[in-house]
């Protein structure tokens, strides 16, 4: 076996044994290779980790391994269908239910990353909360230069109508300070107001004798040809109305779970019989607000339920949410892993593959040869990317091969010009001298004597080159140019992400994921330069 003792040699090099050592040295390089391997070789083996088909079926004293072969329904229900069986539905069967000696093992994780999880599945509080919130409440009052009132509009609710006549015209031609308790800045800006003169949107926190809080606020105003013979303030209780909500809890038998206030005892009967009938209805579809009074006061009843609406975040069985397709989105995490190293791998494989034969034939026969290649690179590299990515999907539709081809068509060319340019510092060494004159062909002379000593920057940057795979394909995948849905990625996590703002366990855990991996494969790249450098210490002089 020539290719297993060449390796044994490699192995024994001291050189090569000396690079080991300072690679193991960096702890935190060596320390990320093993923990990317590990993480690798889990996401190779998905399916026994992850995934809706059982690792192991018992069944009439018979074995069935459906995970890693194919099984038609008939064989499990007798039915005559040759399609795959729902093994979770028939996991729930008589037969299998009622039946102890009939049983299924299923993976640690219950869901695949294309399976829409039914809503049913998921357990919620069955339990709809009852919100009441006062309406806000406004007024105005017109007031003259004496500070008495000339006007008042909507002013019944904030007084007490202790008289036979209504509270707004008890109002006119009282005093505002018998009324309302007002601050020395709220008077100077009235009366900067009367005196004509320009004075901004104001707003202030004032009482009324009784001590109830409002706001009044007045309008932004402009000098005039003749001063004001009035000026309209308008009052609110918003600030009051922050807190005077409610909240009643009702279970399915209309019985109150919890009451936060004694409001639910003030209102009157029949609005009680509306609002129950109003809370039994939300149990099972979407109820509107309803408006009801209250001792005179008109409040919003808000019916508020939790429903399983997707995206749905992290619960029981879903440890890391659910995404807008009901899939389970650890699920998608771990199989997004496998499909972006897998293609990391593959395409920066290809890519230094053809960036290695290309820099090797232009640095070693250099020449006619070595410029007319280096136009024809530089005019491929000027080539858009995304454009010509975006016209071969749209010809030939999105797929995992199409993307690899098109991206290792252009990503080459960085490679080929280090390999140019190690071989154009070698080929005149008397190593490779003697090696033409013994006879030795250019094929060997190029693969046996020179790529090996020109692949140090190769291999440096192959962790490097390795990270910006994986980043560019969350990017494609992110943008709708990568690979097609419903293929687990962890750029179509982010995607949605951006389409749901509020569903930050989609912005949360595959930005986790992509941030560490793509740190771990730079750790690693680091350790490998480091060993690649004959120079164990550096200093600026």
């Amino acid at each position: 076996m020539p290719g297993l003792s060449m390796k044994l040699q490699i192995l024994k090099n001291p050189v090569t044994r000396k690079r080991l050592a300072r690679f193991k040295a960096m702890k935190r390089a060596y320390y990320s290779l093993w923990l990317l391997g590990i993480l690798y070789g889990l996401s190779l083996v998905a399916e026994l980790v992850c995934g809706n088909v059982p690792l192991y079926v018992r069944f009439e004293g018979s074995s069935y391994f459906p995970v890693v072969k194919y099984y038609a329904e008939t064989e499990f229900t007798g039915s005559g269908r040759l399609t795959r069986p729902d093994y979770r539905q028939l996991d729930q069967s008589p037969a299998f239910s009622g039946n102890p000696e009939n049983f299924m093992i299923f993976p640690l994780i219950p869901f695949s990353p294309l399976e829409s999880i039914d809503p049913d599945t998921i357990a919620v509080e069955d339990r709809v909360k009852l919100r009441l919130t006062a309406a806000p409440r406004m007024g105005t009052v017109d007031i003259s230069p004496e500070k008495t009132i000339v006007r008042s509009v909507m002013m019944a609710p904030f007084f007490d109508g202790a008289e036979n006549r209504p509270p707004d015209a008890r109002l006119t031609g009282t005093r505002l300070s018998s009324w309302i308790l007002l601050p020395a800045d709220f008077e100077q800006a009235v009366a900067l107001r009367f005196a004509n003169q320009a004075a901004p949107f104001a707003r202030f926190e004032v009482r009324t004798r009784n001590g109830d809080p409002l706001t009044a606020t007045l309008a932004t105003f402009r000098p005039r040809k003749l001063p004001p013979k009035s000026i309209r303030i308008t009052l609110s209780d918003m600030a009051e109305d922050a807190a005077s909500a409610a909240l009643v809890v009702f279970d399915r038998s209309l019985a109150r779970v919890s009451d936060s206030d004694a409001m639910w005892t003030r209102i009157s009967d029949t609005s009680r019989r509306i609002l129950e009938e109003l809370v039994a209805r939300r149990f099972d579809q979407y109820v509107e607000n309803y408006s009801v009074t209250i001792e005179g006061r008109q409040y919003t009843a808000a019916f508020i339920k939790e429903d399983v609406r997707f995206p749905y975040p992290p619960v029981q069985g879903h440890v890391l949410g659910i995404d807008s397709a009901g899939r389970d989105v650890l699920a998608r995490i771990i199989y997004g892993l496998r499909i972006s190293l897998t293609f990391g791998l593959l395409l920066v494989g290809c890519s230094m593959l053809i960036g290695i034969m290309a820099g090797a034939v232009q640095g070693y026969y250099a020449g006619k040869l070595d410029i007319t290649a280096q136009r024809f690179t530089e005019i491929w590299s000027a080539l858009p990317f995304l454009y010509v990515m975006i016209l071969m999907g749209a010809i030939y539709g999105r797929s995992f091969m199409l993307l690899l081809v098109c991206y290792g068509l252009f990503n080459w060319v960085g490679i080929s010009y280090y390999i140019r340019a190690e071989f154009l510092s070698l080929r005149k060494r008397p190593f490779v001298e003697a090696a033409r004159c013994m006879g030795v062909s250019s094929f060997t002379i190029i693969v046996r004597h020179i790529l090996p000593n020109a692949l140090v920057p190769v291999i440096t940057f192959f962790p490097f080159y390795l990270v910006g795979a994986i980043g560019a394909l969350a990017a494609l995948d992110y943008l709708g140019f990568g690979l097609p849905p419903p293929t687990p990625s962890w750029g179509e996590l982010l995607f949605q992400a951006q389409q749901y703002r509020w569903a930050w366990w989609l912005i949360l855990y595959p930005a986790l994921a992509l941030f560490g991996v793509m740190l771990l494969g730079v750790f690693v790249g680091e350790g490998v330069r480091n060993a690649y450098d004959p120079r164990q210490y550096s200093r600026l002089r």
